[in-house]
């Protein structure tokens, strides 16, 4: 095949349930032409028919597990649009076990690999079958808490353009008091009780860190506001390596004694800091009204 420069081609592949439907009806809306469940050795044929056409808008094909012994050759595939070069991108598509499961149960759906005991058995037995392509992509996208939209504006800025450094990653930020235990779904956890404590004021004891006077008392240490500057710091170098392996959400748990004071006021002095900078967050406070 003659190089064409003007040749893109995304390849929309993952796991069966993770939205490839939802990602092919956004590329098609972004001018993409679009075809589903392709078998991999007809890529170069597509290619070669889309070359002679002269046709303009870059093509996306979804391959998949559907294609069941036909997917194995992907890969060899993949080695030859390499060979010519060929400009391509792999989109693989991601989503957490428990949500591809109520999917599959919603829409009574059979999953391509049911022949492999439980869903859950068939989910990991097509994790494994994806491992080599995964590592593969170029863009690996976690949809379990994506809508279309968000999913849509996501490829947009991956394949088309843009600061792909925090692309739709979502910053949650949850206050908590260790007396109620740690957060499971925090990614980061920091502890703050080394910070001085309002309990021990007694104009501030029954207040909160949404108080104005609590926050100023929590925020006025030089030992604070090291730690916010360096914390703050730490975030922001970490969000493009976070994006970049597909992650949507990214769950910061700051945890004090009760989750009441010196959490609550040092978790929303980071998400104004996020605001300001423009990186979407979200801040709440999951022990604020415990006894």
């Amino acid at each position: 095949m003659k190089r064409d420069d003007n040749i893109k081609i995304a390849i929309v592949t993952g796991l069966s349930g993770a939205g490839k439907t939802q990602a092919m009806k956004a590329l098609e809306d972004l001018d993409y032409f679009c075809i589903d469940n392709l078998p991999p050795t007809l890529l170069p044929e597509l290619l070669q028919i889309h070359q002679k056409t002269g046709e303009a808008r870059p093509l996306a094909v979804a391959m998949d597990v559907r294609g069941k012994g036909l997917f194995a050759e992907l890969t060899d595939v993949i080695q030859w649009l390499d060979e010519n070069k060929v400009h391509y991108t792999i989109v693989f598509l991601e989503c957490e076990d428990d949500i591809l499961v109520r999917r599959f149960s919603e829409t009574r759906r059979r999953h391509p690999l049911a022949d492999q005991g439980s869903l859950y058995d068939s989910i990991a037995h097509e994790r494994k079958l994806l491992a080599n392509i995964r590592e593969l992509a170029h863009v690996i996208v976690d949809t379990s808490t994506l809508k279309p939209a968000d999913l849509k504006a996501y490829l947009n800025q991956a394949l088309l353009g843009g600061d792909s450094s925090q692309l739709l990653l979502t910053i949650n930020i949850l206050s908590f008091g260790y007396k109620y235990g740690v957060p499971n779904d925090a990614d980061i956890i920091f502890d703050v009780r080394f910070l001085p404590n309002p309990f021990y004021i007694d104009q501030l004891k029954d207040l909160t860190g949404l108080a104005p006077e609590v926050a100023d008392y929590v925020l006025k240490w030089p030992q604070t506001q090291c730690f916010l500057d360096k914390f703050y710091q730490l975030i922001v170098d970490l969000l493009p390596a976070y994006s970049n392996e597909g992650k949507a959400r990214l769950t910061i748990g700051i945890g004090c004694t009760g989750g009441k004071h010196r959490s609550v006021a040092i978790s929303r002095e980071l998400g104004a800091r996020l605001t300001g900078d423009g990186i979407k967050n979200q801040v709440r406070h999951r022990d604020l009204h415990e006894n």
